[in-house]
């Protein structure tokens, strides 16, 4: 997520990728339902406040939780990096992986995607309305908190980390021509370089990114059940702890050697001062990492139902509400005192942005924000049979 707020277009190394949420729900037997509701990484649907949360895969639901803390964390340790290389590895590490599994489990929940008038509704109520409310929001928010009284309103310039919802968006209005195709993954993987080719793609919808990301939309359009079920076999929860010990070792080295730019998917190849061959390379060298680490990850996500799991189904809100504390901190001065640049302050971050995104989750801020994330709004639709 981009986690600096853009006037004109900052560097690259200041534009992070930021978020997220997907429609998801029970089974794939229920297709209906496990559109309903919900945004982005799933996000989570309305119906989870209710006994209906019986028919959700607890696992996706823990998955998408431990994701959006980790998004939280994330943002917390960017204004603390450039005075730790410790915070800066960890912040690589995280940014390697974190987006990727929302956008998978997006994808995986978005197989049965189509035109019918249900799934729709659902995709302008749960993802259009959320993006032109909290564009709004932000730009209001941000002229306060950046000074810049001046920023203007635009729906087609995605700030901040609206630009998951712009995204998904078009992914899943496309998902039926991915379903389509003989090779939808190959073909993904190729827009994705081509994009890193072109900086004149502008930042119209964000559509650098959207198409940089796009990969892995496509990856989970085309995973079904047993292939979760292989990542959470024991050999692989084993494999994936020298994996991960050895991913952020790598990452620790790479810290002053390496542009970690690349993998927030928003820049061509041009703009971060490589030459145009690398965009390519480093398109199909980030997806196998970040593959790798989101099998890792997804490897220990538990499988049973928790005391975050009904957290899980309500990541929409913690996504897009986080955003106004972790711009707000920086104006605010929280990260003024000498301690707070310190190990110290480094955990006090990560403690403060996962118990805030935490409430941000639970049903009574859900209840309160709902009209604005996943309205209803059956009185701008006809009737369907």
């Amino acid at each position: 997520m981009s986690d600096t707020v853009r006037t004109a277009r900052p560097p690259a190394e200041d534009r992070p990728e930021p978020l997220p949420a997907a429609a998801e729900d029970a089974e794939d037997t229920e297709p209906d339902k496990a559109e309903a509701g919900s945004v982005e990484v799933d996000l989570g649907p309305a119906e989870a406040d209710t006994g209906s949360a019986k028919q959700r895969d607890a696992f996706f639901d823990n998955a998408k939780y431990l994701a959006i803390v980790l998004v939280a964390a994330g943002h917390a340790w960017e204004p603390l990096r450039e005075g730790s290389r410790a915070v800066t590895a960890l912040y690589l590490l995280v940014y390697a992986f974190h987006m990727p599994v929302f956008i998978v489990i997006a994808g995986y929940f978005s197989r049965r995607s189509d035109a019918s008038p249900g799934r729709v509704k659902r995709l302008i109520t749960g993802v259009a309305v959320p993006y032109v409310v909290f564009e709004v929001a932000y730009t209001l928010f941000t002229r306060w908190t950046d000074q810049q009284f001046g920023r203007p309103i635009s729906l087609l310039d995605p700030l901040y980390l609206t630009w998951f919802l712009a995204a998904l968006f078009i992914w899943r209005l496309t998902a039926p021509v991915w379903r389509l195709v003989r090779w939808p993954l190959p073909l993904a993987l190729v827009l994705a370089m081509l994009a890193t080719l072109s900086p004149s793609i502008g930042n119209d919808l964000d559509l650098q990114r959207t198409l940089q990301f796009l990969p892995y939309f496509v990856l989970g359009l085309l995973l079904r059940p047993e292939h979760f079920r292989l990542v959470r076999r024991r050999e692989v929860r084993l494999l994936a702890l020298p994996v991960s010990a050895g991913a952020l070792a790598l990452a620790y080295w790479a810290v002053p050697r390496v542009d970690y730019a690349w993998f927030f998917h928003n820049s061509s190849a041009e703009e971060l001062g490589a030459p145009g061959w690398y965009g390519p390379v480093m398109t199909l060298a980030t997806f196998g990492c970040s593959v790798v680490l989101a099998v890792c990850f997804l490897a220990w996500v538990p499988g049973r139902r928790t005391w975050f799991t009904v957290l899980g189904t309500g990541t929409l809100y913690g996504y897009l509400l986080h955003g106004f504390f972790a711009q707000g901190a920086k104006f605010w001065g929280w990260y003024d005192p000498d301690w707070v640049q310190g190990p110290l302050g480094a955990i006090a971050a990560t403690l403060v942005a996962a118990a805030i995104v935490t409430v941000l989750c639970t049903p009574p801020v859900r209840r309160v924000f709902r009209c604005v994330t996943e309205p209803s709004m059956e009185w701008a639709f006809r009737r369907t049979g």
